[in-house]
Formats: structure tokens, sequence, C-alpha cells
């Protein structure tokens, strides 16, 4: 090999070590941000995360559910960096935080209307928040005590650690479960058990129940809703729960320990950026309002 070669070959092989040498420093500059929790977010956050690691080969964001309450859990155990949670933190948590020194952030990034589904051979289209109360405590038992057919209800609703459940309970029950409600794992799992009963009815996140045409599917009914002496709402007026008139409407939280900093940071800011809310709008839930933009900014979050 002559010495003409041999300085192309050297050239070329210390090109390649170079170029190496690069892609495992840029490697190794990718942050990993993990997030678990609510189920209710779990499909809209991963959109946003697969939108937002289109645009930025620095960050690998993971998101798993298994619940409010699990979410919440792994970070009080540093077990992740966001917490994704449908409700705010409870007593019991605040003081677990509190007992082990930390600081926990609240992001609001999305709003969420819960509806009220039932099987269609129910014949039940509207209900009242009262009503809905007596049949989740137990003292409605059959369909025909409203209006509707001569069939026994069946009673779905989410495993006690989602925060689905917990604010249900909190704000439509004002008392306990009935002893009979089958506790689903998922709000997907919740929506086929309704499908397939008859007597069913069960509670989910509007996001959920629709398709990408705005449409819920025939075999399953989203009822109007009515609190007091109120004219009854449909949740799939999106006009209705902009401005309030709809009664079943909580904010979806994301919690940090620590002020938001880094790639969470960055991710965070693109949740609440005009694109992020409109994937937001898209999947189904509901942008922030004026008020939790002046919370996120009181936290250095807001854009």
């Amino acid at each position: 090999m002559n010495f003409r070669w041999k300085k192309r070959l050297i050239v070329f092989l210390l090109t390649g070590l170079l170029l190496f040498a690069l892609s495992s420093c840029r490697h190794s500059k990718v942050e990993i941000v993990t997030i678990k929790g609510s189920d209710t977010e779990v499909n809209l956050v991963q959109e946003l995360a697969e939108q937002f690691m289109e645009n930025d080969a620095d960050i690998s964001l993971t998101i798993t559910g298994g619940g409010s309450g699990y979410g919440i859990a792994s970070l009080i155990n540093q077990k992740t960096d966001i917490a994704n949670s449908s409700r705010p933190l409870n007593t019991k948590e605040k003081q677990l935080i509190e007992k082990q020194g930390l600081k926990v952030y609240p992001v609001i990034f999305a709003q969420d209307a819960i509806a009220v589904v039932v099987h269609p051979q129910t014949k039940i289209t509207e209900l009242s928040l009262d009503d809905v109360g007596k049949i989740f405590r137990g003292e409605i038992k059959n369909w025909k005590e409203l209006g509707g057919e001569d069939i026994v209800i069946s009673l779905y609703g989410r495993q006690s650690n989602s925060g689905t459940f917990v604010y249900f309970r909190e704000r439509i029950l004002k008392g306990e479960y009935d002893s009979s409600i089958r506790q689903m794992n998922g709000t997907a799992q919740l929506i086929e058990a309704v499908k397939q009963d008859i007597g069913g009815i069960g509670y989910v996140g509007i996001g959920y129940l629709l398709n990408k045409k705005d449409e819920v599917a025939s075999t399953i009914t989203a009822v109007k809703l009515r609190e007091n002496d109120k004219t009854s709402v449909s949740p799939l007026d999106k006009e209705a729960i902009i401005d309030g008139r709809y009664p079943i409407i909580r904010p979806l939280f994301q919690f940090l320990n620590g002020k938001p900093q880094g790639k969470s940071l960055e991710f965070l800011r693109y949740e609440l950026s005009y694109e992020g809310q409109k994937i937001v709008a898209q999947s189904g839930y509901f942008e922030i309002n004026k008020q939790q933009q002046e919370q996120n900014n009181a936290l250095g979050v807001g854009l």
C-alpha cells in the first residue's frame, strides 16, 4: 500500500472515530424524564410527549398509567420525575411530603369533563346529579325508578387509587360507593364493560369517549346532566363545558418534586404553549383558563 492510500485510510478511520464520538456525545446528552400516574391523562400526555420529542432529540419521555395515587406515591418515593394526577393532593399525601422534607409543585395543564355513561337499552338519556349520587350509593337499584326500562342497575367505577374514583366520590356521591360496584383497572375497560351490560352505568373522562370526529359510539349513551333545577347539559356540548354550564369539570395536574427545570420545564412549557393546548383540545380535553395560567406563571412555568 503506497503512502497516499495509507494517508487516506488513516483519515477515513479518524473521521469514523470522530463521528462515533460525536454520536456518543449526543446520545449521552439525552435526558430521560419519567411520568407516572393518572389513567385519565396517560393517552393525552403520551400524545403531547410524542409531538415534543419529534422536535427535541435530547429528551426521552416515558409515560405510564396506574392511577393518580400511584403517580403521587411514585413522586414521593422519588421513583418518577412527574406525577400525573386528576385530583389535588390529599391530606395524607401532604403529610408524607412534609415528613420527607419535599417541595412538591403543582402544574395544571388541561381540564377534563367527566361523562356519566349507560347502556342504550336503559332508555335513560338524562339524570340529575342527585340521581347519580343515589345510584352509586346503592339507593336506586332499578332503571324503572327513574323512568327507564325494568332493568337492574349495574355499577362500574375505577379502582380506589384512581383520581377519578376519588373526585367522583367527593363531588357526586358525597358518601361511599355501594359495595356492589365493580372496580375497573382502566377507563377503556370500564367503557367496554358498560357497552356489554344492559343495566350498566359508569363514569369516564370525556376524552376517552369521543372518536376523532368528536362522536360517541352508538353502543353507549353519554347522558345529559343537571344540577338542582338547572337545565340538563350534554358532556358533548363543548361550549357549555368551556363556559361552566356543564356540572362535572375538573383540572388535570402534574406534580413535580422541586421547581421545574431542565427538560422537564421545557416539556411543561410545551404543554402550555399554543401548540400544546391545541393538542389538548383535539384530544377531547379542554384548555386551561386564565386563572390556571396565572397559577402556572407564579411557578415560572408559564410562557
